[in-house]
């Protein structure tokens, strides 16, 4: 398969990039990639990004693993600090989802990516929080709107291993996600058949 994976430089970026290297061709794109550059909140940017790489062939499978919100306590925050996250992680993937078509194979798949935050907030995530979950519900509406053009799906993990030293103030007993069991959902979604489904992924 050829997959294209957004994000690839991130903390679960790079892990996916690792691992579906293994057997598959993979493509990583990002802000600070050479050849597949992408700033997610900017529409124009991902529609360069698909049309460069039509140009190589469609691709079977992107994964989204990119995406950020602010977060802060809400009676900090300006309407303009959660247009961040509305920009970027919601309607940024909502984006890659509406124009994937434009270098995707028919049936191919999209997976894109929030946590845990959607069902189990913590202190000063009202809006990723808000973002997370927005993406949930419109993952399961487009899905049935797509049946026959592509599958979409999101893996929404607990706060993971790999970063787990630098967000445990943030979870407070929330129990760590080893990184082979995140990628295990990403994988159900890009090799499997499932469709409009939220992967959870959260002990």
């Amino acid at each position: 398969m050829k997959i294209l994976v957004i994000g690839g430089a991130g903390t679960i970026g790079k892990r996916l990039v690792e691992y579906f290297s293994k057997e598959h061709q993979v493509m990583v794109a990002g802000r600070s990639s050479e050849n597949y550059p992408v700033d997610i909140a900017d529409t124009r940017s991902i529609k360069e990004l698909f049309k460069k790489i039509k140009k190589s062939g469609r691709i079977d499978a992107i994964i989204c693993a990119a995406g950020e919100a602010k977060w802060a306590p809400m009676k900090d925050m300006s309407e303009a600090d959660f247009h961040i996250g509305l920009r970027s992680k919601l309607m940024g993937q909502v984006n890659i989802v509406r124009y994937a078509h434009k270098c995707l194979k028919k049936r191919g798949s999209v997976t894109l990516t929030t946590g845990i935050l959607a069902d189990d907030p913590v202190y000063t995530t009202t809006s990723a929080a808000m973002v997370n979950g927005g993406v949930h519900s419109f993952v399961q509406a487009a899905a049935l709107e797509m049946k026959k053009k592509m599958r979409v799906n999101v893996v929404s993990s607990g706060v993971v291993m790999d970063a787990y030293d630098k967000y445990e103030s943030y979870f407070p007993g929330h129990v760590p996600i080893p990184m082979d069991k995140v990628l295990m959902g990403y994988r159900r979604s890009v090799l499997g058949r499932v469709n409009g489904e939220v992967i959870r992924i959260y002990i």
